[in-house]
C-alpha cells in the first residue's frame, strides 16, 4: 500500500547560483533539477539516451538538457527531426532492445501525433507479449498554461495518458520532487509520461539532494497538514493551493490539508481516503477542463471509499470547457489562488 509524504514547499528566492546552501544538496529551479536527474542516470547507466527536437546542440527550447551534448555527445543526446511520432517510435524501439530511452516532445500540445504509438504499442507490448517484453521509457512532455504562448503550446491533458492502461503518469510541483520522480521513471520497468509544469519551471528554488535518489511513482505529498478541508493537486496547481490555504487559515481560521497526487497513474489511493476521512471535506484543483478531467476520478475514488465521512459535496476547481484561451484570457482561464479559495470557504461553509 501506498503512503504519503509530508514534505514542506516553502519557495525560497535565491541569488541564482544554484550553489549548495547545505550539505549535500543545491538550491535548483525545477528545470535545472529534471536537467540534473538527466545528467545523473546519463552518467550512472550507459543504457540511457535522449532524445528529442533540440535537446543536443541547442540544449532544449526550456534548456532542460543543456549541456547535456557536450557532455556526453551526440549518441547519447540525439537532436530528431520534428516528428514526434518517430520520436516516440524510435524510443519504443530502443527500450525493446535493451536501451533506456528519454524521449521528450517540446509541448504536450504537440504529443498527439504520437498518441497512437504511446497507447497502441508502449502501454500494451507488456500485455501483448503475455509479459515477455517491457518498454521502459520515459515520454517528458512540458505541459499547461501561464506563459503566454501559442495554439497548442498550454494544454493540459494529464487525463488523456492517465486513462490508458499500462502507461504510468507523473506530474511534479516541487524541484527536489522532480529529481526524484524523473529518476525513479528512468528506472522503472514500464513506459512513465512524465508531465513537466512549464509555469513553474523557473519559478522558485530549493534544497535538491545531490547524486542519485527515486521518489517513488506510487506515493502522494501531503503538503500541508489539515482537519477541517483537503484540497488535492498536483503539478503548477499546487503552489495556488497552498496560497489560498495559507489565506483561509489565516483570514477565517479554516484548517487546510493539501495533498498533491504527484503521480496521478497509478493514483495513491490510501492517502486521498485517509486524508478525506480525516477532513471529511474535498475540492479538487486542476488546470484542466473540468469535464472528465482526472478531478472525476479523485472524486469517485473518494465517494467509493469514503462516503460514510463525507460532510459536504465534492468540488473541483478547474479549467473551463474551452480551448485554453490565447494570451489576456490565459489568467483567468487558469485557476488561480482567489478561485481556489472561494470554493474551500463554499465547501466548509456547506
Amino acid at each position: 500500500m501506498s503512503s504519503a509524504t509530508s514534505e514542506s514547499t516553502e519557495s525560497d528566492e535565491s541569488d541564482g547560483s544554484g550553489e549548495s546552501t547545505e550539505s549535500g544538496a543545491d538550491r535548483l529551479t525545477l528545470v535545472e533539477a529534471v536537467r540534473d536527474g538527466l545528467y545523473t542516470e546519463l552518467s550512472a547507466d550507459d543504457r540511457v539516451v535522449v532524445l528529442g527536437e533540440d535537446v543536443g546542440k541547442n540544449g532544449g527550447v526550456f534548456r532542460a538538457t543543456e549541456g547535456l551534448y557536450e557532455e556526453f555527445g551526440g549518441d547519447r543526446v540525439v537532436d530528431t527531426p520534428l516528428a514526434e511520432s518517430g520520436i516516440v517510435g524510435t524510443g519504443i524501439g530502443l527500450a525493446l532492445s535493451g536501451m533506456r530511452p528519454v524521449a521528450e516532445i517540446q509541448f504536450m500540445g504537440f504529443s498527439y501525433p504520437a498518441f497512437d504509438q504511446l497507447v497502441s504499442h508502449a502501454a500494451r507490448f507488456r500485455s501483448r507479449s503475455h509479459g515477455a517484453y517491457s518498454v521502459p521509457m520515459v515520454v517528458r512532455m512540458p505541459y499547461g498554461g501561464g506563459i503566454r504562448a501559442p495554439e497548442h503550446h498550454s494544454e493540459s491533458k494529464e487525463a488523456f495518458f492517465a486513462h490508458e492502461p499500462g502507461l504510468k503518469v507523473v506530474a511534479p510541483s516541487t524541484p527536489a520532487d522532480a529529481k526524484g520522480l524523473l529518476i525513479a521513471a528512468i528506472r522503472d520497468p514500464d513506459p512513465v509520461v512524465f508531465l513537466e509544469p512549464k509555469l513553474i519551471y523557473r519559478a522558485f528554488r530549493e534544497a535538491v539532494p545531490t547524486g542519485s535518489y527515486e521518489v517513488p511513482l506510487s506515493d502522494a505529498a501531503i503538503r500541508r497538514e489539515g482537519s477541517d478541508v483537503t484540497v488535492y493537486a498536483w503539478g503548477a496547481m499546487t503552489r495556488p493551493t497552498l496560497i489560498a490555504a495559507d489565506n483561509v487559515a489565516e483570514e477565517y481560521g479554516v484548517d487546510v490539508e493539501v495533498v498533491d497526487l504527484r503521480t496521478l497513474s497509478p493514483l495513491d489511493v490510501e492517502t486521498i481516503v485517509d486524508s478525506f476521512q480525516k477532513t471529511g471535506r474535498a475540492v479538487i484543483v486542476h488546470e484542466a477542463p473540468k469535464t472528465a478531467g482526472l478531478g472525476a476520478e479523485v472524486a469517485t475514488t473518494i465517494q467509493e471509499n469514503a462516503v460514510l465521512y463525507q460532510e459536504a459535496p465534492i468540488e473541483r476547481v478547474a479549467g473551463f470547457d474551452a480551448p485554453m484561451p490565447l494570451h489576456a484570457l490565459e489568467d483567468y482561464y487558469l485557476p488561480q489562488a482567489v478561485r481556489i479559495q472561494d470554493q474551500i470557504l463554499e465547501t466548509v461553509e456547506f
